[in-house]
């Protein structure tokens, strides 16, 4: 009778975690490292059913300065449910390969708040799930600092080059349609 109770709560469970598992969008599959500290940003978890806008970035890249930019959109649209994360890569060969020094960059000389995530290959055969499907659903990353605003159903609703900034009309516009998508 006991294992009977049991079951039922088990297989619940099961169909929840595979209910949430078909639910997640593509582009939020899986987990990336935290670029601070040892824990693991579960994408789905995160960011499900927020609008988002993910970036590529290098510390030692003549764009690196759009950190600031990129936080100044993160606080004026955060509080209307905008979430950020910016994916660290040395596929362009300017980032570091020491985390410590790309976490100075981005939260001591920029001040960055938003979420950020260890080092992580974007482009190619190598490119980590996320990015894959953002390069599937629009293009890969040409150079560092690429701009990909995400709606809240995990589609790519604009992808923006390096030489877009932050303070660009077309690029709030996305990010003003991405906050009014439905989940």
């Amino acid at each position: 009778m006991s294992v009977k109770w049991m079951v039922v709560p088990v297989l619940a469970l099961m169909a929840s975690a595979s209910s949430w598992a078909t639910e997640c969008p593509a582009v939020l599959q899986g987990t990336l490292p935290e670029l601070r500290g040892k824990g693991e940003v579960a994408l789905c978890e995160r960011f499900a059913g927020k609008p988002l806008v993910v970036i590529n970035t290098a510390s030692y890249c003549g764009f690196a300065p759009q950190f600031e930019g990129l936080e100044a959109v993160y606080k004026q649209y955060h509080g209307r449910g905008l979430e950020m994360l910016g994916v660290p890569s040395n596929d362009f060969k300017q980032e570091d390969a020491d985390s410590e020094k790309t976490a100075k960059v981005c939260y001591a000389n920029y001040g960055v708040t938003f979420t950020m995530t260890k080092e992580q290959a974007v482009r190619g055969k190598d490119a980590i799930p996320m990015f894959a499907e953002l390069a599937r659903q629009s293009s890969a990353p040409k150079w560092n600092f690429y701009k990909y605003v995400i709606d809240r159903q995990g589609k790519v609703i604009g992808s923006f080059s390096s030489l877009t900034k932050p303070d660009d009309a077309e690029f709030k516009a996305a990010i003003e349609k991405a906050i009014a998508s439905q989940p």
